[in-house]
């Protein structure tokens, strides 16, 4: 069968799909990471003038964004940040967690001591931060925002929760694996997930005591125990999540 060549990477053309490929690339950690929050408009001009590149680039990102389902575009509105609905959380979720119970299936033979106080100490850090959460006055803990949408950059309970799920994953040995579960993690806005865990307290707890149920399994080498707890935490994540897109009408988002 032909196929057409691919453009060399030096070429004209082999160089503009590299400039588009780094352009949605950059839109989409700045949604991700909640700095674009969901359902914002996505100008061409703010979005040339920000990442310092021309509207062709960024139209071209937009499209490739909106094939990725990241990205939707609205009549009278334009490209806008997607609001992803609540039953497309849980089935993203019941995926994840297959693939992530599999992970912890591969990793229970290869985990080492030196990786299971990596896990706890990644755990603990998810506790201490939960803990800080709200001082006694109601407010932001100490150094913290009010919001993790309000910076680009990830709340040091998100980074540690992530910390805790990547260390297995990269001890589990499968690099596809870790792909398909990270393909699945970028298809919602990272922030969202820290507001929920933010947003109720009996969850940031559930969240805590199921990391060391999933340790103790691991750590006993029990590859069913390991997986079973894995999925079950990853299905709540899921379900927390789809409540919390569901107790938000569109116009929330959208105006």
């Amino acid at each position: 069968m032909d196929t057409a060549p691919l453009p060399d990477a030096d070429s004209p053309a082999g160089k503009g799909k590299a400039l588009v490929d780094d352009t949605a690339a950059a839109i989409r950690a700045r949604i991700l990471s909640g700095e674009i929050p969901i359902g914002a408009q996505l100008r061409q001009v703010e979005l040339a003038e920000m990442l310092g590149v021309s509207r062709t680039p960024v139209r071209e990102a937009l499209r490739q964004l909106q094939a990725g389902g990241l990205i939707e575009v609205l009549p009278n509105r334009g490209a806008v940040v997607r609001v992803p609905a609540p039953w497309e959380v849980r089935e993203a979720y019941e995926i994840r967690a297959e693939l992530e119970g599999l992970a912890c299936v591969r990793a229970v033979h290869a985990v080492t001591p030196d990786v299971l106080r990596e896990l706890r100490e990644a755990n603990e850090t998810v506790r201490a931060v939960s803990r800080g959460v709200r001082d006694a006055s109601g407010g932001p803990a100490p150094g913290e925002g009010s919001s993790p949408a309000s910076s680009p950059s990830a709340s040091p309970s998100t980074s540690a929760n992530d910390c805790f799920h990547t260390l297995i994953h990269t001890v589990a040995g499968n690099r596809r694996l870790a792909r398909a579960i990270k393909d699945v993690n970028e298809a919602f806005p990272r922030n969202v997930s820290a507001l929920v865990l933010q947003d109720n307290p009996r969850h940031r707890e559930d969240n805590i005591r199921e990391h060391e149920r999933i340790v103790e399994a691991l750590a006993a080498e029990d590859a069913e125990r390991a997986r079973s707890e894995m999925k079950a935490h990853v299905i709540s994540a899921g379900e927390q999540l789809a409540r919390w897109y569901e107790q938000r009408s569109a116009t929330v988002f959208r105006g």
